[in-house]
């Protein structure tokens, strides 16, 4: 049975289950509902919760509770028309704007670049050690994970074991199942070597200075400069991200976060002439109100290609 069990929870993401276990502790714990639940007790929690929690939040919530009862065999009272018929109507009254997360610009992913590249020289020349791992992993992880769009849990699910490097031409890094990967057949995400912030280059000083040969890519660093066994934590990439944009002299860096590596990609490839359709398929989205979410324009009235469309006036009519 154990060997059954761990396929079946092989076959769910660790932040899935995490999010399904948060929805039912909310739904009796933080509300006090009864599982199994009714329809009606159901309707009532979203509109409890209409006003202090997201549209999305809710729909998770929503999911957790449906895989609960499934689990347990009971009828899902999530899928019942009065749930629908609440949750619509929340979306209608309670509009919010999406916060979108500050794309990082090329010029501040420079910034970064270049003072990690001097703090690990200096650590190096002091013989700080531990300190030297922490830039060096923080400049691979900050440029694969612009150069490839990557999420927090993608970069810090990537292992030595499924990457391929062709020096001085690319790398190969491939994951058994992303947020995409529905038939879970795994990804391989090709990475260039670029002539600056390659992220090529990036990965390859960090295993010559950490010394690894197997196992997750990017792991914690204790106060003593040990190198741990396991992967960082997905949560831990926002406050390092902050973290070295702060100390790069990056403004406002609250601003920013994992989603603005991805954000910065999409901005600069629209900006520099990529195809809408290449660039979904570089960064692995399946529709185009996707990718449109985390492209910033530097036209965004269209301002510019209106005016290339219109005609002059006709002296004509200009009499």
């Amino acid at each position: 049975m154990k060997q059954i069990d761990d396929y079946v929870r092989a076959a769910v993401r660790d932040s899935t289950r995490r999010s399904y276990r948060d929805a039912v502790t909310h739904f009796e714990d933080g509300w006090g509902g009864l599982l199994p639940a009714t329809a009606d007790s159901v309707a009532q929690y979203l509109a409890t919760h209409a006003e202090t929690l997201s549209h999305n939040t809710l729909k998770s919530r929503l999911a957790g509770l449906s895989r609960w009862h499934a689990d347990q065999g009971f009828p899902d009272p999530t899928k019942a028309p009065i749930v629908k018929q609440v949750l619509k109507g929340i979306k209608a009254l309670h509009p919010v704007d999406e916060k979108r997360a500050k794309p990082l610009q090329l010029d501040a992913l420079e910034i970064v670049d270049q003072w990690l590249i001097h703090q690990a020289e200096q650590a190096r020349l002091d013989q700080r050690f531990g300190d030297l791992l922490r830039y060096t992993r923080d400049r691979a992880l900050l440029l694969i994970g612009f150069w490839r769009g990557f999420r927090s849990d993608e970069l810090v699910r990537l292992t030595i074991d499924k990457t391929d490097v062709v020096a001085g031409e690319g790398m190969t890094l491939q994951l058994p199942r992303t947020k995409t990967d529905r038939q879970l057949k795994g990804t391989s995400y090709p990475v260039p070597a670029l002539s600056k912030m390659c992220p090529v280059a990036a990965y390859q000083d960090w295993l010559a200075i950490s010394g690894l040969s197997h196992g997750p890519v990017f792991r914690g660093i204790d106060r003593w400069g040990h190198l741990g066994e396991a992967p960082l934590n997905a949560g831990s990439i926002v406050p390092l991200l902050r973290g070295l944009l702060e100390s790069a002299g990056v403004e406002d860096p609250e601003a920013y976060s994992s989603h603005s590596l991805r954000r910065g990609l999409a901005s600069w490839a629209s900006a520099s002439g990529w195809e809408l359709q290449a660039l979904m398929e570089y960064v692995g989205w399946k529709d185009i109100s996707s990718a449109m979410r985390y492209v910033e324009t530097a036209d965004p009235f269209q301002r510019a290609k209106m005016e290339r469309l219109l005609q002059p006036v006709s002296p004509r009519l200009a009499e």
